[in-house]
């Protein structure tokens, strides 16, 4: 059965790099389609040991538009490889690289800082930019000011920035925040630490002339031990200001646990929540399901079992009816699982387990 050509770039999109240039060799149909930009829009470079970039690769970069680039840190060879695959994109591809991830995989080495990838990435950006979409969130160290701030100064067309990232502390204060905003004036995508914002960055988020913010990110971890707590009435303005507005929170097992009242305000238009804690979540739950039970659609928990716990996730679901997904890292009771999927009609997934099993968990589809 043949395929219209668009359908089948479409497929191959999904590939891998090494899989798309061998499916350029097969023959001289798929070699036409391999040049098709929808084959090469979303492209994965994957640099870790014992692997290679095929050196036809760059001859594709001018199709290139969204970037995903993974790599192994043990081996300096891999980052090299990498700043290098992206030097090419954004030097050959004519300045149509619009999203790029970074996304590193393996053991960390120790001590490791990731300065030279930080640099890197500056030096490679200041010959031009035109990207729309960063994601930092996959790389494990700290992220600088200095580095923030350079990248929204080289990249002042960004609608979508993620420096919400997995390291152990938050390196981005609020003044960096507040330059990242003032460089960047049609963000309307933001993911960072909590601990960065600030009532001015608030104010700045609020100002007339900015475009409306559509999602915001946050991760709770221990820097917010050495912060204020934002009052509610501040994401009441800012839901004013930004109707539209959906935010994702994730409140992190470093955060102390006599911090997340102060975290979980009743107005954030909570839509999806990940309380990867560890501890006892009794009152959390009470919380979620008085404050978010409109707008909560993704709830993530990592807690200890019990029989409160059972009964307090049944009158969650009853008041949570917009759950999608649903995920509980601990044994719960079948009641639960039933409460679930009765109260929710719009649940796609869930990750719900009776006994216990090895991990990873696998989670349950439904849609």
């Amino acid at each position: 059965m043949d395929l219209p050509e668009e359908i089948l770039a479409h497929i191959f999109s999904f590939l891998h790099l090494q899989d798309k240039c061998n499916a350029f060799t097969v023959c001289k149909a798929w070699s036409n389609i391999m040049t098709h930009p929808s084959s090469w829009k979303d492209t994965e470079v994957r640099c870790e040991s014992g692997t290679s970039v095929p050196d036809r690769y760059s001859a594709f970069l001018p199709l290139v538009r969204n970037l995903k680039l993974t790599m192994g840190l043990i081996d300096p060879a891999n980052r090299k490889t990498a700043l290098g695959v992206l030097r090419q994109a954004v030097a050959r591809g004519d300045g149509r690289l619009e999203g790029l991830s970074i996304c590193c995989v393996g053991n960390t080495p120790l001590f490791y800082a990731g300065q030279d990838l930080q640099q890197g990435l500056v030096d490679i950006l200041t010959n031009g930019s035109s990207l729309t979409m960063l994601d930092l969130k996959g790389v494990p160290f700290t992220l600088s000011d200095s580095f923030v701030r350079s990248v929204a100064m080289l990249c002042p067309a960004l609608l979508s920035l993620y420096i919400n990232n997995h390291s152990l502390v938050c390196g981005v204060n609020a003044e960096t925040l507040r330059q990242v905003l003032k460089c960047c004036r049609s963000l309307n995508v933001l993911g960072v630490f909590q601990a960065s914002l600030s009532q001015d960055v608030f104010k700045d988020l609020m100002l007339p002339e900015r475009p409306a913010l559509k999602k915001l990110e946050l991760r709770c971890e221990r820097s917010l031990k050495y912060t204020l707590p934002f009052c509610d009435q501040i994401w009441v303005e800012l839901k004013l200001r930004h109707p539209r507005l959906w935010v994702e929170l994730e409140l992190d097992h470093t955060l102390p646990e006599l911090h997340f009242s102060g975290v979980l305000q009743p107005s954030i238009p909570v839509r999806c929540l990940r309380l990867l804690t560890f501890t006892l979540l009794l009152d959390v739950v009470q919380i979620v399901g008085q404050s978010y039970a409109n707008t909560l659609e993704v709830l993530e928990l990592q807690t200890t079992a019990s029989p409160e716990l059972n009964s307090a996730l049944i009158a969650l679901a009853k008041q949570c009816v917009n759950l999608q997904e649903f995920h509980c890292f601990c044994v719960v009771s079948q009641e639960v699982i039933t409460a679930l999927i009765t109260n929710c009609p719009n649940l796609k997934r869930y990750t719900l387990k009776t006994h216990k099993e090895p991990h990873p968990w696998t989670c349950t589809k439904l849609k």
